[in-house]
């Protein structure tokens, strides 16, 4: 037992093998490690002042010590400096519209088509507003201007989905040019559109970049629709306050109609001819999906009902129908359809499109139509 005790408390060095040219006294005391001559290694997260002191420092020594040579260092390359677009968006400055009711001013209408709640068919009204100017006008150029940021709509609604390039963000970056972002319509050459950006909100619209935009429009084009987005937000706010007039629609329905007499109000209080004292925005009212049956039922609002909460004139009545969820699928126009079939709603939005312009149309599609002999007979 004493043996084993001894054996164990005895030290472990001299029983190194031999053979592994281990030595105790080298394993005691190890050479020391020759001087580090390299570069100095550099920290990963060094300090903005740490950076700045090092880029001095070497420019004085080297990694070695020694001093710089005295050959001068080539200066780096210049960067490749992009020629500016060759258009109006060049220019340091935005553009500007000319103050409202400016009798030397010759620019194109600016309309926007508007509404407080969603769905009520602003941008099937639009498109159709603005296919049908263009049809009574062709003389006169017209332009349909999305502003749905984010969103974006009425190129299904004119069947141009696939023609888009350049959108409204783009010209308000300067990006392109506004020439570059139009889509001439196939159908009407005195038509064209303005897209929206789907990969953008509405947070990147500006006064002075939608001012710039719509500047430019004006100048090439007699009529400027704004197919504006609902609620009072970014989109809407920007779309109403240029304009010149606007259209409010809205459905037969009270949640409809309380959204939209909150949204002339807006523009009553909130646009730009009333900052400044103009003439107001001249409103008017278009009544979309509206049912005469329903409304003699008291199973909707009737159009006296709607003229008595909103007390504005009345521009249009557009019917349901089936036609305009056809229509859009195809990318036309309801207004378009009609010479096919003179679906009602289609004649309406041309009646809607003659009042506007000035012309009186007798207000059709309001009343229930008596049935005929053989509907009476076999229902």
């Amino acid at each position: 037992m004493t043996s084993l005790l001894a054996r164990a408390r005895a030290p472990l060095l001299p029983r190194i093998r031999p053979d592994l040219g281990l030595l105790n006294s080298s394993l005691s005391s190890p050479p020391p490690l020759p001087p580090f001559t390299g570069p100095q290694p550099t920290r990963l997260f060094a300090s903005h002042a740490n950076k700045k002191k090092s880029k001095k420092s070497s420019s004085s020594v080297s990694s070695h010590g020694a001093p710089p040579s005295a050959a001068p260092s080539t200066p780096p390359a210049a960067k490749a400096v992009q020629p500016p677009l060759a258009n109006e968006a060049s220019g340091p400055e935005f553009k500007k519209l000319p103050a409202p009711d400016d009798p030397d001013a010759t620019v194109g209408r600016i309309i926007a088509v508007t509404s407080g709640k969603g769905g009520v068919g602003k941008t099937t009204s639009a498109a159709s507003f603005a296919m049908g100017i263009a049809a009574k006008k062709p003389d006169k150029s017209v332009c349909v201007v999305d502003f749905d940021i984010g969103l974006r709509n009425l190129d299904i609604h004119l069947g141009a989905e696939r023609r888009v390039v350049f959108d409204f963000i783009n010209v308000i970056n300067r990006e392109c040019t506004v020439n570059q972002a139009l889509i001439k319509d196939k159908r009407r050459p005195n038509l064209s559109m303005l897209a929206a950006s789907q990969t953008k909100d509405k947070d990147a619209l500006t006064v002075a970049g939608v001012e710039h935009v719509l500047a430019s429009l004006a100048s090439l084009f007699d009529y400027v629709i704004l197919d504006s987005p609902a609620g009072i937000e970014s989109g809407a706010k920007h779309a109403m306050y240029f304009a010149d007039d606007a259209v409010i629609v809205t459905n037969p329905e009270l949640s409809s109609c309380r959204d939209a007499d909150k949204m002339i109000g807006f523009i009553s209080a909130r646009s730009r001819r009333a900052e400044t004292g103009s003439r107001p925005v001249t409103q008017t009212l278009l009544i979309t999906r509206y049912d005469p049956a329903r409304a003699d039922k008291n199973e909707s609002l009737s159009i006296t009902d709607i003229q008595d909460l909103l007390g504005l004139d009345l521009v249009g009545v557009i019917p349901e129908s089936s036609a305009i969820l056809t229509c859009t699928n195809l990318g036309t126009p309801v207004i378009e359809s009609k010479d096919h079939g003179a679906d009602p709603s289609a004649l309406a939005y041309e009646d809607m499109v003659d009042r506007y312009l000035g012309e009186e149309r007798e207000m059709r599609f309001t009343t229930v139509e008596p049935a005929s002999f053989f509907k009476r007979i076999f229902g």
